[in-house]
């Protein structure tokens, strides 16, 4: 496993919607440094270097984790709320990006420490506005926590 960090963890199973994300981060040139885990069980391995990905440096957290929440295996609330109860993630930005407009599951996120929730929209050129806007932010302008 190549331990180059990783700017960019994306969680998404639908083969579409993963390759309109990185389609929208490669055209606006925010990051080469992605990576993709297609369910929460994968997602849960690779944030704790657990699994196929005990090989990667535990101590290396990507800046910003696109998070589905309609996902197989573990579902995104579950992954959410594992990844804040830790004490050495809870600080890395979760952004819930899904199809799910349910009161429930934006209460639910924000309740386990969301970063930030955003309903993918159904048009291409506002789906890939959606994620040069969320590039922008989390990726250039804000300041990510020190890593150890």
């Amino acid at each position: 496993m190549n331990n180059q960090a990783v700017e960019v963890l994306l969680v998404e199973d639908s083969p579409s919607d993963e390759e309109l994300t990185l389609l929208a981060l490669k055209k606006y040139k925010l990051t080469n440094k992605i990576f993709v885990v297609r369910d929460g069980a994968e997602a849960l391995d690779y944030i704790f270097a657990d699994g196929k990905y005990s090989g990667r440096d535990a101590n290396q957290y990507p800046r910003v984790i696109l998070l589905d929440l309609k996902l197989p295996k573990v579902d995104g609330l579950e992954v959410l709320r594992r990844i804040k109860a830790d004490p050495k993630t809870k600080q890395i930005p979760v952004v819930v990006l899904t199809s799910s407009d349910q009161e429930s599951d934006v209460v639910e996120s924000y309740k386990l420490g969301v970063n930030s929730y955003i309903v993918k929209p159904v048009d291409f050129k506002q789906f890939t506005e959606s994620i040069r806007e969320i590039g922008m932010y989390w990726l250039l302008l804000n300041e990510p926590r020190a890593q150890k």
